[in-house]
């Protein structure tokens, strides 16, 4: 994002610190808490506590996805959020920059939840591992590029929503796309792998400026050498100047 001088931002305050200079104050606007404290601005509901945010997936500045629960039977979550004509979620998209957002509403069956997770699409069948953490959500085929969304954007938000990784199948049983973060253990031997690169970079830029550096000085220690008399020396005084001295 970019600011301009004397304009008014909002930001979620997330700690405060003390420090020798004194106190800092840790503003975020990219926190997943910064999207709650928008929509408590906008929906008196959630303000007052009867409807409770379950979980929230974010990636901002693209997408965020909210699951919510309402605490009195009167009360729809997700309507309360969207507002008249989605006037409510229009006015807190706005203020993160055109950011989408998807209200779902919280399931306390796991199976029930995940379909919900991946709206737009509409799932025809989730198999839950438990064991591994894992769903398998079969789709329509015409529903797949749903499911998956731009660049996997859609399953993964799902995936961190609901705390499961999914995959995504075909009717015929067939994984279309699966959920997954790189682990620790590769980010290591990536790592690993790319330093040896860089450590011969360098000695090889190292290698490269000897050879100019010895011949630098040797002039130097030539020059200096020519001007052993008083004569030259306050002649060629100026000279001097153009070239560091040697201790």
């Amino acid at each position: 994002e970019r600011y301009r001088m004397g304009e008014r931002i909002r930001a979620y305050l997330y700690a405060v610190d003390e420090g020798f200079r004194g106190v800092y104050l840790r503003l975020s606007r990219a926190h997943p808490q910064f999207v709650v404290k928008l929509f408590e601005l906008e929906a008196p509901e959630l303000a007052a506590g009867s409807i409770e945010v379950k979980a929230l997936a974010r990636e901002p500045g693209s997408r965020t996805k909210i699951a919510l629960a309402s605490r009195e039977a009167h009360i729809d979550p997700v309507g309360s959020l969207v507002g008249q004509r989605g006037v409510r979620v229009s006015t807190v998209m706005s203020e993160l920059g055109g950011e989408r957002i998807d209200i779902i509403e919280w399931n306390a069956d796991a199976k029930e939840f995940v379909k919900e997770a991946l709206s737009p699409a509409t799932p025809t069948e989730v198999v839950l591992n438990e064991a591994d953490h894992r769903a398998t959500v079969t789709v329509a085929e015409d529903e797949q590029s749903l499911a998956i969304g731009r660049g996997g954007q859609n399953v993964r938000l799902a995936s961190k929503l609901v705390g499961l990784r999914i995959d995504i199948a075909k009717e015929d049983g067939t994984i279309q796309a699966e959920e997954q973060s790189e682990t620790p253990a590769a980010t290591e031997e990536k790592s690993e792998k790319a330093a040896p690169a860089d450590a011969n970079e360098e000695k090889t830029s190292t290698v490269k400026l000897i050879p100019d550096t010895i011949d630098y000085f040797k002039a130097i220690i030539k020059f200096k050498k020519s001007l052993m008399t008083k004569s030259l020396l306050s002649k060629n005084i100026g000279w001097l100047y153009k070239f560091p001295p040697i201790y």
